[in-house]
């Protein structure tokens, strides 16, 4: 059994009853006054980041359990120009059975029905993957708003938006104009965000920050904010396609503005890292981070994803060296 006989920090599985989203986040007015003020030290986030990685470790079962959990919050992703229905097909395979079942079994969790997050796609292979996917309660989500940069006009971007809805699609991640952010017109963000949310219409809105592109901290949290206050169910680092991606320092900034938006507010909103992340390791950091910042609710797959779909094969190995002592050659975890 992988549990031991005192239960891990987290549950190594979510129930299989429960659903992918907890709650909608509504929104507010934009309210400059709860972020304005708001200044971002650079050295103390990195030595927070730092040291949070350091002061919490999860060894054996108790790391294997987490690492069950992060399989459970990851974005099994696509997004290359040569996709095909066949590969988005393969893709959910692995999305549905993301653990063989002889090392599942040797886990102790052959009862339990372990998949990802969700599994994420263009517009165009939604239709493949809403097809594949169908009676498993995986959620198919779709980048638009023209991913990776963002740059086409509104109205097709609304367009876009709707187009993956309409085809099945359940999750939107979105792209803001990072124009917006460096000129602090957070009027101009804050109305393309709402129209973005209203586009999706029952489905969750992811909004990537493209944090890379932001040159602050002080300019991640305030664009953090405004995209909590726009109705952004969850909001995201990086389209993974910017120089730099998800790192930690930016992540605390971005769960310190879901932290405070709650307080004010009331209402929940998720974070999803994504782009540069390979690692079990890098599973264990962002996990850690989530807990410590929000809490154990912040470390289910309903506020919490990682879009890093090359992170699962080295999960896989490191619970087959827990469950066989071996460690085995990464081909016999391919993705898809």
């Amino acid at each position: 059994m992988i549990l031991p006989e005192k239960q891990p920090t987290i549950q190594a599985v979510p129930q299989a009853a429960e659903a992918p989203h907890a709650s909608r986040n509504a929104g507010t007015a934009l309210a400059p006054e709860w972020f304005e003020h708001v200044a971002v030290n650079l050295s103390a986030a990195e030595r927070r980041a730092a040291t949070l990685v350091t002061r919490r470790t999860v060894k054996k079962a108790w790391q294997a359990a987490w690492l069950v959990r992060a399989i459970t919050c990851i974005d099994l992703t696509t997004l290359s120009g040569d996709d095909t229905a066949g590969r988005v097909h393969r893709l959910c395979m692995k999305a549905k059975r993301p653990l063989a079942a002889e090392l599942q079994a040797a886990l102790g969790l052959q009862e339990e029905r372990i998949t990802v997050g969700a599994v994420c796609v263009y517009p165009t292979m939604v239709p493949h993957a809403v097809k594949a996917l169908r009676g498993t309660g995986i959620p198919v989500a779709s980048v638009a708003t023209g991913f990776p940069a963002g740059l086409t006009p509104l109205p097709q971007r609304l367009a876009e938006i709707r187009y993956a809805v309409e085809a099945g699609a359940g999750e939107i991640d979105i792209v803001i104009t990072r124009e917006h952010v460096l000129t602090q017109n957070w009027r101009a963000l804050y109305d393309e965000l709402r129209a973005m949310r209203e586009a999706c219409g029952q489905a969750h809105m992811k909004a990537i920050l493209a944090t890379g592109d932001l040159a602050t901290l002080r300019n991640v949290y305030r664009a953090s904010m405004v995209a909590c206050q726009a109705g952004a169910d969850f909001i995201k680092t990086s389209t993974g396609k910017e120089a730099v991606n998800a790192i930690l320092p930016v992540g605390l900034t971005m769960v310190r503005a879901i932290r405070d938006y709650q307080a004010l507010s009331g209402q929940v909103v998720g974070f999803k890292p994504a782009g540069g992340m390979r690692t079990a390791k890098d599973a264990l950091n962002w996990l850690i981070l989530m807990k410590e910042e929000l809490g154990t609710a912040w470390t289910m797959p309903d506020r919490f994803r990682l879009g890093a779909s090359s992170m699962l094969g080295d999960i896989e190995r490191q619970l087959e060296h827990f469950a066989t002592g071996r460690y085995s050659a990464s081909h016999r975890h391919a993705l898809a």
